[in-house]
C-alpha cells in the first residue's frame, strides 16, 4: 500500500481549500485506488474522494443507518444500485429488481448517484477498463477511516477475508448484504497488467 500527499491541516475560517488535480492523500492497493480530497479537518458537511476502480471489483450490495453518500462517474462506466430489492439475494445483486421495477444501472460518466441513509446501493467494474468516480460521504469522518482500514486488509492483493471486511464494516456502520469481491478483470488479465487512470 502506499499513500502520499497529504492535504493541509485545518483552515483559518477565513480560507478555503483548493486541491489541484493529482493532489491529496492517496491510498493504493491492487484491489482500489483512494484520493482523500477533503477530510473531516476541512469540512463538517463530508468527507470527498476521487476514486479508480479497476476491473473487476465489486463493493457489495450494503447500507448505512446514518451516512449519506453520493456517487458522480468521472471516467468509464459502473454498474449501480440505489434501492431496497423486492427479494434479496445473499450472494449477488446484480439481478436485484426494485418493487417498482427499477434494476440495476450502467452509470457513464456524468451519471449522479444520491444515496440516503438506509438505502441498499452497490457498485461494481464488470468492464475491462478501470473506472474513476467522485465520492461524498456524510458525516466526515468515518469513511475516511473506513477506506484506510479497508485498503490495508486488501494490501496483499488476492481475496479479501471475509470476516476482516465484516468486523471493519460493522464498526462504521456498514451492513454488508452481498460480498465484495476483487480479482482478475473479465477476462482474466492478472492485477498487474490492469492500468489505473487518473488520480
Amino acid at each position: 500500500m502506499t499513500a502520499h500527499l497529504a492535504l493541509p491541516a485545518a483552515l483559518p475560517a477565513e480560507e478555503g481549500l483548493l486541491v489541484p488535480p493529482g493532489q491529496g492523500r492517496i491510498l493504493t492497493t491492487d484491489a482500489q485506488q483512494v484520493t482523500f480530497k477533503v477530510t473531516g479537518e476541512h469540512s463538517s458537511f463530508a468527507s470527498s474522494f476521487e476514486v479508480v476502480v479497476p476491473p473487476g471489483f465489486d463493493v457489495g450490495a450494503h447500507r448505512h443507518t446514518h451516512s449519506e453518500e453520493l456517487f458522480y462517474v468521472l471516467e468509464g462506466e459502473l454498474e449501480v444500485l440505489a434501492f431496497e430489492p423486492r427479494v434479496r439475494t445473499a450472494d449477488d445483486w446484480r439481478h436485484w429488481v426494485s418493487p417498482s421495477g427499477r434494476t440495476t444501472v450502467r452509470a457513464e460518466p456524468g451519471t449522479v448517484i444520491v444515496v440516503p441513509p438506509g438505502c441498499p446501493h452497490a457498485f461494481a467494474n464488470r468492464s475491462d477498463r478501470p473506472a474513476r468516480m467522485f465520492f461524498q460521504a456524510s458525516p466526515p469522518p468515518d469513511h475516511e477511516r473506513y477506506f484506510e482500514e479497508l485498503l490495508e486488509i486488501l494490501r496483499d492483493g488476492g481475496p479479501p477475508d471475509p470476516a476482516a471486511i465484516a468486523a471493519l464494516r460493522a464498526r462504521y456502520d456498514i451492513e454488508q448484504l452481498t460480498p465484495l469481491r476483487h480479482g482478475a478483470p473479465p477476462g482474466g488479465r492478472p492485477w498487474a497488467e490492469a492500468k489505473t487512470v487518473g488520480g
